[in-house]
């Protein structure tokens, strides 16, 4: 689990400082994933090659800005619970349960489906942090939170499988 300092000692927003430390870890540690998702997509993006060349390259553009976005969200999250989000490449890799892609080769339709199977992940993921932000932390903003970020990797992983047909 990451380590998060307490930033106010001060804070009494109705969640208990154990709580709020626990939703921060959490946050994290998809925070930290994020990171590698979004460094994965811009590798991609930045080696593509082949007939879908340009339509490809585009569409990891919006993917990657989208993946930007959410990173920021996360971790202005993690503040607003009271804590202080990672942001180390040693802390990222540290914390995340996604693996980089460490081929320096052209990037390959299965390369776009690894992409999918690290959305799903993140979706799988989410899901589960939506009930314990709610039910185990007592932190419905956290979990209102979380459920945009699985609605939009599940846009996100949708429109990769629609591009890829065979990914999984």
């Amino acid at each position: 689990m990451a380590k998060t300092s307490k930033t106010q000692d001060n804070l009494n927003t109705g969640i208990s400082g154990a709580n709020s430390k626990k939703v921060a870890d959490a946050l994290n540690q998809v925070l930290a994933d994020e990171f590698v998702l979004y460094t994965k997509t811009l590798k991609f993006h930045w080696n593509i090659e082949g007939r879908d060349f340009h339509a490809l390259h585009l569409f990891l553009d919006d993917q990657y800005n989208q993946l930007q976005t959410i990173i920021d969200s996360v971790a202005e999250r993690v503040r607003k619970v009271g804590h202080f989000a990672i942001g180390s490449m040693k802390e990222f890799l540290a914390e995340a349960s996604l693996k980089e892609h460490a081929a320096t080769t052209a990037v390959a339709e299965s390369m776009l489906a690894e992409l999918v199977s690290d959305h799903d992940a993140l979706i799988r993921k989410t899901r589960t942090l939506i009930d314990d932000f709610d039910k185990k932390y007592d932190d419905k903003g956290s979990s209102d939170f979380i459920t945009g970020i699985m609605k939009e990797h599940e846009k996100m992983a949708w429109m990769l499988r629609s591009s890829v047909p065979n990914a999984k």
